[in-house]
C-alpha cells in the first residue's frame, strides 16, 4: 500500500514509518523540512504540489500538530490549536480534491479529550468528555477544546469516498530517544520516579508495537469509523506505573514529588504539569469489541519489554 503520513517526523511517526516500511509499504512523509527520500515538503496549512502524494494513495495517517511538550502559555496553546485544526482541514481538502482519494484517513487525536477522573474508565461509548471538571486548572479545558476542534475538522471534511477514523491515542511507549518512555525511564534511573502529588492519577499508555498493530487493524477493518481509543486495556495509577518501571530497570527507590515540586520540575524542563497530573483513565472499548488482541495489555510486561529493548540498543 501507499501510505501518506503528514507530520510523520515525530516520535510516533518514526515508530509507524519504521514498522510500515519494514512490512513492505510505500510510506511518504509530509514535512516542513524534507531531508530524506520519501519525504515531501508542505506547510501544513495550504494546498500545493504535495497533494500529488495523496492523490492515488491508499491510506492517509495525519499526525501533524505542534508538540505538547512545552509550557502551556496562551501562545503555545493557540499554536497547538492552529497547527492541528489547519493541518487537518488542508488534508481534508487534499483528499476531497483527489481524482483517486485514499480509502481511509486515520487522523491523530488524543485521550486528553476525556475528563480528569478516578472513579471509572473512559471508553468511546460511555466516557465523559472533559472541560467542565471542578477543581482543576482552567487551561485544562482548552486542551479538551483543542481535541474536540481537531476531531471536528476531520468530521466536517467533505470526503465521501474516504472512511475517517479519529485516533484518540494515549501515550505511545517506545524505546526511542526523546519519547515519553525515554523521559520516564530517565526519571526512574535518577531515583526521581516516585509518586507525583500522591500518584493516584491514572496514566493511559500503549506499547509501540500494539500502536502499530492497531493502526494496521483499523486500516484493514472497513467497518470502523469515528473515534477509537488507542490505549492498552490496563491504565494504571502514576505511582504504580513508576514503581513498575523502577523495578524493571533495577532502581530500588523513587523520590516522591509534591504538586509544587512537579511545577518546578516542569518549569525547568519547559513542559507542563497537565501531562503529569491529569488522570487519563482511558480504555480501548471499540478495539476490544472489534476483536483486536493486545500483545502487551499489562504494564509490567510492557515495561520489561521496553527496558530490555533499551538495554540492547544503547
Amino acid at each position: 500500500m501507499r501510505i501518506v503520513m503528514p507530520g510523520g517526523t515525530g516520535q510516533v511517526g518514526a515508530v509507524l514509518n519504521r514498522a510500515l516500511s519494514a512490512a513492505g509499504h510505500d510510506v511518504v512523509v509530509l514535512t516542513r523540512r524534507p531531508a530524506h527520500d520519501h519525504e515531501v515538503g508542505w506547510d501544513g496549512e495550504t494546498l500545493g504540489p504535495w497533494t500529488e502524494a495523496i492523490d492515488g494513495s491508499d491510506v492517509v495517517v495525519n499526525l501533524a500538530g505542534r508538540s505538547v511538550s512545552c509550557r502551556y502559555t496562551p501562545a503555545t496553546l493557540q499554536a497547538m490549536m492552529d497547527s492541528r485544526v489547519r493541518s487537518t482541514r488542508v488534508v481534508g481538502a487534499a483528499i476531497a480534491g483527489a481524482a483517486k482519494p485514499p480509502s481511509v484517513w486515520l487522523q491523530m487525536s488524543t485521550a486528553t479529550v476525556y475528563a480528569h477522573r478516578f472513579d471509572a474508565p473512559n471508553d468511546e461509548a460511555t466516557g465523559v468528555i472533559g472541560g467542565t471538571e471542578p477543581g482543576v486548572p482552567g487551561y485544562w479545558a482548552y486542551s479538551v477544546k483543542i481535541a474536540k476542534e481537531w476531531e471536528r475538522a476531520q468530521r466536517q471534511a467533505g470526503t465521501p469516498s474516504t472512511r475517517k477514523v479519529a485516533l484518540r491515542s494515549a501515550m505511545v511507549m517506545s524505546p526511542d530517544r526523546g519519547g515519553v518512555f525515554d523521559y520516564l525511564l530517565w526519571l526512574a534511573r535518577l531515583g526521581l520516579g516516585g509518586p507525583v502529588a500522591g500518584g493516584a492519577q491514572y496514566v493511559s499508555w500503549i506499547h509501540d508495537q500494539d500502536f502499530v498493530r492497531a493502526v494496521e487493524f483499523l486500516i484493514a477493518r472497513d467497518d470502523i469509523v469515528g473515534p477509537v481509543n488507542l490505549a492498552a486495556p490496563g491504565p494504571v495509577p502514576q505511582r504504580s506505573l513508576m514503581r513498575t518501571l523502577r523495578t524493571a530497570w533495577g532502581v530500588p527507590v523513587g523520590l516522591p514529588a509534591t504538586k509544587w515540586m512537579a511545577e518546578l520540575g516542569a518549569l525547568a524542563l519547559r513542559t507542563d504539569t497537565e501531562l503529569l497530573l491529569k488522570s487519563r483513565r482511558v480504555v480501548p472499548g471499540r478495539l476490544l469489541e472489534s476483536g483486536f488482541t493486545f500483545h502487551h495489555p499489562h504494564w509490567q510486561e510492557a515495561a520489561e519489554d521496553l527496558v530490555r529493548r533499551v538495554r540492547t540498543s544503547r
